[in-house]
């Protein structure tokens, strides 16, 4: 049995490279970058206009003029306009671009216009104002996101705007998600007494999906001829394999056996924590990872959060993804040895700062309590006293 950050130490050295694939910027959301993005022009491109209202050019106002003589309208979309006379002025339009002998602009809220003539009715304005000036947020040819960045709508929206109508992104493993025991049945079935339904895997399906992957399933019961003849086929079909359940040591729990007879390198089994201390992973020819976690819910959920997408996003970007940390609201007593991931509810305090109220629900099994619940907190081993004040690092499902 190893620790939690001798886990992670393996998780890391297992990271896979899937490759990379082109993809529409639209469906880019949430992906991993595998290129770096240069501007290909000045942002914004052009002088351009921030409010709608009148174009000068400074130096009349300077000279003492007040009311401008409207010579026409630049509106956005139209080519560069050019004021005749700096004694006058044009209507600008935001958006637009600053038309040429025009360096100040003067919104309509602070004008007076009659018979075609604008008229100043606030005491000052400042040179340059309400213009936001060619390449003051980037220049030209400047790295404006690197790779290895997590793709959000910010950076959507500057891929638009730099005409990255494909983008570069990191290719997503092919999963597998796996329930197994005789004792579940599908969910639009009515279970016996001595069935459940299936709900860990629509559980890790879903936390597959928030990271894109659109992940297959499929069950297995208790047949280790069974286990063993579609595992097979899955090892050299997919690039990771998650089973829920079948690892512990209960009579038939056959997953670490067959895995072996399969091939498989066993890197650890069994971690110093709680929920979740049975978890099972493995390699497969340098070609598949296997996860087999716990079959309890809740074991199988922290599972998923701590080591699955840790190992995910290490993987793609090669880093561990920035955690948040909370501070503990009440004492928490735990007297094992071992990593404590207590499920907590979010708040936070007028400073801004997260708070972690726990939710302690009746163990593993008590997949109920996780919906009362917002994260997991991480209390690291080698005491048995938690106390309120102290910051711990949060993994949220929310």
């Amino acid at each position: 049995m190893i620790d939690v950050s001798q886990a992670l130490d393996i998780l890391q050295n297992q990271s896979k490279n899937f490759g990379t694939e082109s993809i529409p910027l639209a469906e880019s959301i949430d992906r991993v970058l595998k290129e770096d993005w240069y501007t290909d022009r000045d942002l914004p491109p052009y002088d351009r206009v921030t409010m709608d209202g009148i174009g000068i050019a400074f130096q009349a106002y300077e000279a003492g003029k007040r009311a401008f003589p409207i010579e026409g309208t630049a509106a956005a979309g139209m080519p560069k306009q050019t004021l005749q006379n700096t004694d006058n002025c044009l209507e600008v339009m935001t958006g637009s671009i600053l038309p040429k002998g025009i360096d100040t602009v003067i919104r309509y809220e602070d004008l007076d216009i009659k018979d075609g003539v604008a008229e100043l009715i606030v005491p000052t304005v400042n040179f340059r104002q309400n213009v936001h000036f060619k390449g003051s947020d980037i220049e030209a040819n400047t790295l404006i996101v690197p790779k290895n960045t997590r793709i959000s709508a910010a950076e959507i929206g500057v891929g638009a705007s730099i005409g990255k109508a494909k983008v570069v992104v990191a290719k997503l493993p092919k999963v597998m998600v796996i329930s197994t025991g005789d004792e579940l049945v599908q969910i639009h079935k009515q279970p016996l007494e001595h069935q459940i339904r299936r709900s860990n895997v629509y559980r890790l399906l879903t936390s597959l999906q928030s990271y894109k992957i659109q992940a297959d399933s499929d069950h297995l019961n208790d047949d280790p001829d069974e286990i063993a003849a579609k595992l097979k086929t899955y090892l050299e079909d997919y690039d990771v394999i998650i089973l829920s359940g079948g690892v512990s040591k209960g009579k038939f729990d056959y997953l670490p056996r067959i895995l072996s007879e399969l091939g498989v390198q066993k890197l650890f089994h069994k971690i110093k924590q709680r929920p979740g201390k049975p978890f099972w992973f493995g390699n497969y020819q340098d070609r598949c990872t296997i996860l087999a976690l716990p079959g309890n819910p809740v074991s199988s959920f922290v599972c998923m959060h701590r080591y699955f997408l840790t190992w995910l996003n290490y993987s793609q970007t090669g880093e561990y993804a920035k955690r948040p940390h909370a501070i503990l609201t009440q004492d928490v007593h735990f007297k094992p040895d071992l990593t404590y991931f207590l499920e907590v509810q979010i708040s936070y305090n007028e400073q801004g700062q997260i708070l972690a109220t726990p939710k302690k629900g009746n163990g593993s099994g008590d997949l109920a309590n996780l919906t009362q619940a917002d994260a997991f907190i991480e209390l690291a081993r080698g005491k048995n006293h938690y106390k309120a004040g102290e910051i711990y690092p949060i993994y949220g499902y929310r």
